[in-house]
């Protein structure tokens, strides 16, 4: 971070102590307990059109949903928190779908997305610039990590050379190739980072285990693990590059795996950066390729949500959510989950109970932990997450991006 002069810098921490102030007010607003639960409004997000279907991703909305909807959209007008919403921000890229996002703080963020496309914000969405990686329009960017607003790493997806990884240290100026792939048989779907130096990326199985990356560079090189410590995986099981949330860390060595595809829908767990391995089976739907878990959400190293579903239009979705309290050995069904497929998931900031989840169809919160969910907004994003400073950002189809506001 640059250094200020006294006298701008009390006047910077006067704006951030008053939008903190404001966007800790919008999280308060959705984290009431339930007797006296205010719900999000519509907002902005819910009149964006969500465009034409797109195979991978897309759900028609359920006659369910939509009244489930329209009486919580009732209750925020009466409540007087209609003004809490996600508030859609230009990204100027229309054709764009973002899904990997990775947020800063309120004011910096990342996306990567189709097209080769990645931007940058550090005005919190008021603009963004196109910093994407030269020569790479025929990539499908699904996965960011951003260390600040200068340095970051993403994930290129598909088989063979498509799956790439990339690094700035310059804030998109300039970018390396620190890794791509040259096994035809392998398919990277997203990366997770401990901290600045360590991380890994997932791949989906080959030769029966799942592939996966190390870095201790922060990106700037990459080695793949010996499979000795991976448990063999099920016929048909893979990740869903979906949100790049289908890999997730939480602490200096622990990290998890969703998987879909197989018989079962299985989180995959290491406690040593990705060396061993142990299966566990969750209740979320399975035993079909678009099925299974999409995203993970640890908010420390005992706690944790899944989601994810059916991603297929018209495809209902029971049970698309699963919690666990003991560091993903056990899974349990939500006793009153999503209404449809989600994609995404993130907690929101300092809180031990209350999480979002996203997808096609709409945006849910659950305020005990995972175990029920409500529909609070209907507008469609692919992947969300939450910072420190108490913002929370998604993402999606045509270049949608927003920040939860008030």
């Amino acid at each position: 971070m640059r250094r200020l002069g006294s006298t701008r810098r009390r006047g910077r921490t006067s704006r951030l102590v008053a939008a903190g102030v404001a966007c800790g007010a919008a999280l308060a607003a959705l984290t009431v307990p339930a007797a006296e639960a205010r719900p999000l409004a519509h907002g902005t997000a819910g009149r964006v059109s969500a465009g034409q279907p797109v195979p991978d991703t897309q759900r028609a909305n359920r006659a369910a949903e939509d009244s489930g909807t329209a009486s919580v959209h009732g209750a925020a007008r009466e409540s007087g928190t209609a003004s809490v919403h996600w508030a859609v921000k230009d990204s100027g890229t229309p054709s764009v779908r973002f899904r990997g996002l990775a947020a800063v703080d309120r004011r910096t963020a990342w996306l990567a997305g189709t097209e080769g496309t990645v931007l940058r914000t550090t005005d919190g969405g008021t603009s963004w610039r196109n910093v994407s990686p030269p020569g790479a329009s025929g990539l499908q960017f699904r996965d960011v990590t951003a260390f600040d607003a200068r340095r970051a790493v993403v994930l290129a997806i598909g088989e063979g050379e498509a799956s790439r990884v990339y690094r700035t240290d310059d804030g998109g100026a300039t970018w390396t190739e620190s890794f791509r792939n040259t096994d035809p048989r392998a398919f990277y779907d997203c990366l997770a980072f401990f901290d600045r130096r360590h991380g890994l990326a997932l791949g989906d199985p080959v030769d029966g285990k799942f592939r996966v990356l190390s870095t201790a560079d922060g990106g700037r090189s990459w080695r793949v693990l010996p499979a000795d410590g991976m448990p063999p995986a099920l016929d048909g099981e893979a990740g869903f590059a979906a949100s790049g949330q289908c890999l997730v860390t939480a602490g200096p060595k622990d990290v998890w795996l969703a998987t879909g595809g197989g018989a079962h829908a299985r989180v995959l767990h290491s406690a040593d950066r990705g060396l061993t391995w142990t299966a566990a089976d969750t209740p979320v739907p399975a035993g079909d390729p678009a099925k299974g878990v999409f995203a993970l959400a640890f908010r420390d190293r005992t706690h944790g949500i899944a989601v994810g579903g059916d991603y297929r239009p018209g495809r209902p979705s029971p049970q698309a959510a699963a919690v666990t309290a003991d560091g993903g050995r056990t899974w349990r069904p939500a006793t009153t989950p999503p209404p449809a497929y989600r994609s995404g998931a993130a907690w929101l900031p300092h809180s031990r109970t209350a999480a979002l989840a996203v997808g096609p169809t709409g945006t849910d919160l659950t305020t005990d932990g995972g175990r029920s969910w409500r529909t609070i907004d209907t507008g469609s994003y692919d992947t969300v997450t939450c910072t420190p400073d108490l913002s929370c950002w998604a993402a999606g189809e045509q270049g949608r991006v927003a920040r939860l506001e008030r």
